[in-house]
């Protein structure tokens, strides 16, 4: 017999994540171009009139410094970032490792902290429409995007 107790739900926001990598959609479209358009797009992240952010970020064995071009969006005070290549890409472990990070959108950097994994489901979904606007989220469900960064603006 079923017990009919509500079985709890797991989560929707997490930093211990099960590791999730790109979609084979990604690795057959995205993953192949980004080579030959990291270079070009990595000059124009983050400028005024260009849809593309930049996350900086510290190595978290190396101590480095890096950017890397995110599709990131800004509303109130968080940041969102879907996660194209999965939560195991190293920009996203180096942010998760360090707790902060800075992100410049549109021209403008913030300070950003308390990263946070939010996988694609009924809690994600009303924050990515209301950050990404009524189409991007189709497009992200098409490349099989599963979670998505909340970082908190400082």
């Amino acid at each position: 017999m079923r017990s009919t107790a509500h079985q709890p739900r797991r989560p929707a926001v997490t930093l211990a994540a099960a590791p999730i990598g790109p979609s084979r959609r990604v690795k057959l479209t995205i993953a192949p171009m980004s080579k030959l358009l990291n270079p070009l797009i990595g000059r124009l992240a983050g400028r005024r009139f260009f849809p593309m952010a930049q996350i900086h970020h510290v190595g978290r064995r190396s101590g480095k410094h890096y950017v890397t071009s995110v599709g990131a969006r800004i509303n109130g005070d968080v940041a969102l970032v879907p996660l194209t290549f999965g939560n195991r890409s190293d920009w996203a472990r180096n942010v998760i490792a360090a707790g902060r990070c800075s992100i410049t959108i549109r021209g403008r950097s913030y300070e950003a902290k308390r990263p946070q994994l939010i996988d694609w489901g009924d809690d994600a979904k009303p924050l990515v429409r209301t950050t990404f606007g009524p189409l991007q989220p189709l497009g992200f469900r098409l490349l099989g995007i599963k979670q998505f960064m909340r970082l908190q603006i400082a």
